[in-house]
């Protein structure tokens, strides 16, 4: 995977907040955000609204240096929204619909890498029309494909999150989603082991929210971390979007799988001590990307 170069598909929107803040978001645009930052130059893959928070994606993009030839301009569909709110220190998403990254236009997909790994989720596909883009995508690209798994009610089906896990490499969820993907077993390994056996993936990772994660591979491996220091939580917003962009990080670093593991728990760890899911300064970053050897 050293070669390989990271393509990001799905949802750019605004999280709005109760106390009024609102903060660009969506796990693809969050992943590639963090990605940047670390260096790995991600080909972000979306559709924003010809508006001013389509405007205001744009300029964060430019001022991180992000290419641009993957985001589409929408002149009938606004940037996507989502209003937060929280229940027991827990986030909670309203989601509207017909939003701009719900009509990614296959025929406007730009030049794919040679070699590259797909990231993408499971909101964005709630849309026939991105959802054809998607299969181009997967149809046409040499791409290994991992599947950050995203339940946001009422916006999946239980049989359409399965298939969309087929011929995917790596996936990632949460024990809720995890049970939710796989009631008829028991406890969360037989889940975890049922959900990778039947769609031959190589490895899946569940995150278990403050009790950290666990890994299960294809080899009969399970490898856990959990948080080794308490940080002061802001929201936990965007928390399994870093453990995710870190998750992608060791695989196109070639890392073993516990260092990945303790370094994606260590950087979820810190974003949960800011407001939002990603970080508007650089500095946020460079302490590990020295530990990691980034720099």
């Amino acid at each position: 995977m050293k070669n390989a170069h990271p393509v990001v598909f799905g949802e750019v929107l605004f999280d709005r907040f109760p106390d009024g803040h609102v903060v660009p978001g969506g796990a693809p645009f969050n992943v590639a955000r963090h990605l940047q930052a670390f260096g790995r130059g991600p080909l972000m893959i979306s559709r924003v609204g010809n508006d001013a928070l389509g405007r205001t994606i744009r300029q964060i993009m430019e001022d991180w240096s992000m290419a641009l030839p993957g985001l589409q301009l929408d002149s009938q569909h606004p940037t996507g929204t989502v209003d937060v709110s929280f229940h027991a220190d827990e986030p909670s998403y309203d989601i509207v619909d017909q939003c701009a990254y719900d009509f990614i236009d296959a025929a406007l997909l730009p030049p794919l890498p040679e070699c590259g790994v797909l990231y993408h989720g499971s909101l964005a596909l709630r849309n026939p029309v991105s959802r054809q883009a998607l299969q181009r995508l997967r149809r046409e690209g040499d791409l290994a494909v991992f599947v950050d798994v995203n339940l946001r009610a009422p916006w999946w089906q239980r049989e359409a999150v399965l298939a969309m896990l087929q011929q995917a490499r790596w996936a990632k969820l949460n024990a809720d989603e995890l049970a939710c993907l796989c009631p008829e077993a028991g406890s969360l390994e037989e889940r975890a082991r049922y959900l990778l056996a039947s769609h031959e993936l190589e490895w899946l990772v569940v995150t278990l929210g403050a009790a950290g994660a666990q890994a299960f591979t294809a080899a009969a491996e399970t490898l856990s971390i959990a948080p080794v220091q308490t940080t002061p939580v802001a929201d936990t917003v965007g928390a399994g979007d870093a453990f995710a962009s870190v998750l992608l990080l060791g695989l196109l670093l070639d890392w073993p799988m516990q260092q990945t593991l303790q370094r994606a728990q260590a950087f979820a760890s810190a974003i949960v001590g800011v407001r939002g899911a990603t970080v508007s300064d650089a500095g946020f970053y460079e302490n590990n990307c020295a530990d990691w050897g980034l720099l």
